[in-house]
């Protein structure tokens, strides 16, 4: 079953991504962390569905999603890229496989952090997320996705690195193990991961090398 909804609004978050915010449909209900498949509702263009994850909280009267574009491509992205509130998107049932469990670490690469964005918001609005810490990696500063709100909620919880920058006040450099013995010590909590496909399986080798079990691992399949 898909839906097709009316878009709200479409603003920059960084050089490269956007906040598409979306008409809600009656009843549609989705929990934090979850996913959608989207396509552009124009010809030649309604049966292009691809998944992103809501960045919005149940509560909302409105759906909202935080969307990397790849103006280089002639895909979805460039078309999202250029909608208007008179355009319209069509939308699956939610799904995924990243859900809250316990207070424990948040590891995100890029646009890797959109699920757990909404499940943070959930827990600030919840006033639950004080004992949660994430770790957040970026090519550049310039890259950081929605960076003032999360110092907002996080404060001295969050650690910010870069991987491709010559000058920077953040940490430069790749995720290595000693990095996340540092900044996530205690094992027996839960790890929420999502980014790049091979930094999730990085991270999650070098997690299993500090002596996290499997099971404590939650990511995006």
């Amino acid at each position: 079953m898909t839906h097709s909804v009316r878009v709200l609004g479409l603003d920059d978050v960084t050089h490269d991504t956007k906040r598409l915010v979306l008409e809600r449909p009656p009843g549609y209900r989705y929990e934090p962390g979850q996913s959608v498949e989207i396509a552009v509702d124009k010809p030649d263009w309604g049966d292009e569905f691809r998944p992103f994850s809501f960045t919005s909280v149940e509560e909302d009267e409105y759906l909202e999603f935080i969307i990397k574009i790849y103006p280089a491509h002639e895909g979805v992205t460039k078309q999202i890229a250029q909608l208007t509130s008179s355009d319209r998107i069509r939308l699956s049932q939610p799904f995924g496989s990243i859900s809250y469990r316990d207070p424990g670490y948040f590891i995100a690469g890029g646009s890797g952090i959109t699920p757990l964005l909404s499940i943070l918001r959930r827990l600030h609005r919840d006033g639950r997320l004080a004992d949660n810490k994430l770790l957040y990696s970026n090519r550049t500063e310039q890259d950081i996705i929605r960076k003032f709100e999360l110092d907002y909620m996080l404060g001295n919880n969050v650690v910010y690195n870069v991987t491709h920058a010559a000058r920077s006040s953040l940490r430069c450099g790749v995720i290595r193990p000693e990095y996340l013995a540092r900044h996530a010590p205690d094992i027996s909590r839960p790890f929420y991961l999502c980014g790049p496909d091979e930094m999730v399986r990085d991270v999650r080798d070098m997690l299993g090398s500090l002596g996290a079990k499997s099971d404590s691992i939650v990511f995006q399949e």
